[in-house]
């Protein structure tokens, strides 16, 4: 069962930056579709961006287009998140998943496995 585990939350100035990570104890991370989702209290959880297993292709909801970008090291069995520019609306709780598809899928059923999350909140 592939564990996943997300660093690098905490707290941001508006217009800062912060970087997460996603570690994967898993051998057959490489052959992976990874995406990035988060919750705000009372919403539902939210696609944010995907990378496929290559990291050749990666794919972003609109509203952090532009903001952030998803990268991965197979070697290190690890999914980064960068996050720039960010905004007050960017503030949840961050979660890294994993598919065994090769599609970059924005629905929260079509990942299998789930990392506990981390908080990222923007203030000022």
């Amino acid at each position: 069962q592939a564990q996943l585990q997300e660093f690098g939350g905490g707290l941001a100035q508006i217009g800062g930056s912060l970087r997460l990570s996603c570690a994967a104890s898993r051998y057959t991370f490489s052959t992976k579709t990874m995406g990035w989702f988060r919750q705000s209290p009372g919403s539902e959880r939210l696609f944010v961006g995907g990378i496929s297993w290559s990291g050749g292709r990666t794919y972003y909801a609109e509203s952090v287009k532009g903001r952030f970008t998803i990268s991965r090291d197979n070697a290190k069995t690890t999914v980064f998140l960068q996050m720039n520019s960010l905004k007050p609306e960017d503030t949840a709780v961050y979660y890294c998943a994993e598919r065994d598809g090769t599609a970059i899928l924005t629905s929260t059923a079509e990942y299998n496995y789930w990392g506990q999350g981390t908080q990222v909140t923007v203030s000022s």
